[in-house]
């Protein structure tokens, strides 16, 4: 499909409050705090716009000390979702105005990644979302349930979603499979989204899908909802988020 590449936004979704790294966008790594590491990737892009979006004042005044733009959201909401939404509302952008959601736990994204995503929701009208994936080569990510597993259609749209081992390789797995399974293509989600704003709006006034509550993964909500999503492999390797103290010392040596 021919296409020509339309403007897009970029919004950072930075919360305070974690769980296993508390005040986690304000971690030091090689020098700056991890949110501002991670806005200057998203910069990076062919994003016309970068703005972070906080429920905290010390993550506000660090953005406002780099000259990012920031929006302050409620401290009540559910998801990043919720939060992107809000973002999109205050700054009046209209329905078929794309926005990608890059985590704030992200300070290695590649900016081609980023450009990627949003360029694929542009060139399929028929998709409500966009996003990514990658190979899975190793035994262990494939039945990690922390490594969410994507199946799609012939054409690039996600079928599902699932922390559990799809699809499910039946005559190598019958006896206990101890390696990597030969046959089949099996792929790892990558967490960042493109959104259309109208879809973001219709997003947050639907419930918690059923299969979203069971998995824990709040996409399944737009699927349950008849909602396509676009999914395709990342054109470069993106390396995992910081979400334990060991991914954050490993960061920090890689950077320093």
């Amino acid at each position: 499909m021919s296409f020509t590449p339309g403007p897009f936004t970029v919004v950072i979704p930075a919360r305070y409050g974690s769980t296993r790294l508390p005040g986690k966008p304000l971690l030091e790594i090689a020098g700056k705090p991890m949110v501002q590491r991670v806005w200057e990737q998203a910069r990076q892009s062919r994003a016309q716009q970068v703005v972070i979006a906080t429920d905290d004042t010390r993550i506000l005044d660090v953005a406002q000390a780099i000259g990012a733009e920031v929006c302050m959201t409620s401290p009540d909401h559910p998801s990043g979702t919720d939060r992107l939404q809000q973002v999109a509302l205050e700054m009046g952008w209209s329905d078929d105005h794309i926005v990608v959601n890059v985590q704030g736990d992200e300070p290695l994204i590649p900016p081609v990644v980023i450009d990627q995503v949003a360029d694929n929701l542009a060139g399929h009208d028929q998709a409500g979302m966009a996003t990514l994936c990658e190979d899975i080569t190793a035994l262990d990510e494939l039945i990690n349930p922390n490594a969410v597993k994507v199946v799609n259609d012939i054409g690039g749209m996600a079928l599902y979603f699932s922390r559990a081992l799809i699809p499910w390789p039946r005559d190598e797995f019958t006896h206990g499979q101890q390696t990597m399974p030969q046959a089949g293509n099996w792929y790892r989600h990558i967490g960042i989204y493109a959104y259309r704003t109208g879809f973001l709006h219709r997003y947050v006034t639907w419930p918690p899908a059923p299969l979203e509550q069971l998995e824990n993964l709040e996409q399944l909500r737009a699927l349950y909802h008849g909602v396509g999503i676009h999914v395709a492999r990342a054109v470069q390797s993106v390396p995992g988020g910081i979400d334990t103290e060991d991914d954050l010392h490993a960061v920090r040596a890689l950077l320093e």
